[in-house]
């Protein structure tokens, strides 16, 4: 039975269902856990969405369109940061690769490519473009990678600490594992509350601290690096200003992801981090 005394908040499904679940706070490793969370073979149809973008390549409306816009400078960023995590080009694995855009990028630059996705219609795009995605992370069981990445994965992952064994033994010996997560410390978190965009349940089935991101790693890894991601904040908060007010877009959506970010400056509380660590 639920303990209700460490029911941190109570959300609402805004993407699919329209159900409520509650935020369970875990006070040893610091992070939220939804509850209930839908069995394993429950879990594709909470991403039945045309509007689930990391799926999706359409610029359909205004926030999939500065999705996809922001995007393509994200990737560049992200390029250029496992070069220089890397020290070089190598081979490289990204984890819940989504449409394949990063490995496409990675793969032009020379980058020796591999992915996984479990949803078949976005492995299916990342195809069209070249990029052949595997839909386990047991197909690539007994290799190893020079970086493996996880962009707003993990979050996602049903078994966490089976996944992080996994990614253990994934990445070489003092190569380089990158996972990016919200963080439910922000600002722009405490600001919206119940309707804030990132904390998308059931779909984010955790919610990370960065106290807990460390503890959880600590044991195969060492944490080199917390980067923010900036963006992240007026993109959540757009969305969380639609959840909250019906508004397609808001101006004070805009205003609040800038406050979050110039606080955060301060806090060091940003909306999303990356996180980046060498294998132990």
């Amino acid at each position: 039975m639920q303990n209700h005394e460490n029911i941190y908040l109570s959300v609402k499904d805004y993407l699919v269902s329209g159900e409520s679940f509650d935020l369970v706070y875990d006070d040893d490793l610091d992070f939220l856990k939804t509850f209930p969370q839908p069995e394993v073979n429950e879990l594709p149809r909470y991403y039945e969405s045309q509007d689930y973008i990391s799926h999706t390549d359409e610029k359909r409306g205004l926030f999939s369109s500065a999705y996809q816009f922001i995007k393509k400078w994200s990737l560049q960023k992200k390029a250029n940061l496992i070069l220089e995590m890397n020290k070089g080009l190598g081979s490289l694995l990204d984890v819940g690769a989504g449409t394949g855009d990063f490995l496409k990028v990675a793969k032009d630059k020379g980058w020796d490519v591999y992915g996984m996705e479990p949803n078949k219609n976005a492995s299916s795009l990342a195809s069209e473009k070249g990029i052949q995605l595997k839909f386990s992370l047991n197909e690539f069981e007994g290799k190893q990678f020079d970086i493996v990445t996880l962009w707003h994965v993990l979050e996602h992952i049903p078994n966490l600490e089976e996944t992080i064994l996994q990614l253990s033994s994934l990445v070489k010996t003092n190569g380089t594992l990158i996972v990016a997560v919200p963080n439910f410390k922000s600002y722009d978190a405490n600001h919206y509350g119940k309707f804030w965009a990132a904390f998308d349940v059931p779909r984010h089935l955790w919610h990370f601290s960065k106290k807990s991101i460390e503890n959880l790693f600590s044991e195969h890894f060492k944490l080199q690096e917390t980067k923010p991601m900036i963006f992240d904040s007026f993109y959540v908060s757009l969305l969380s200003e639609k959840y909250k007010t019906g508004n397609k877009f808001s101006l004070k959506g805009i205003w609040t992801g800038l406050v979050s970010n110039l606080k955060a400056k301060n806090t060091k509380e940003y909306s999303s981090h990356i996180y980046c660590f060498k294998k132990i």
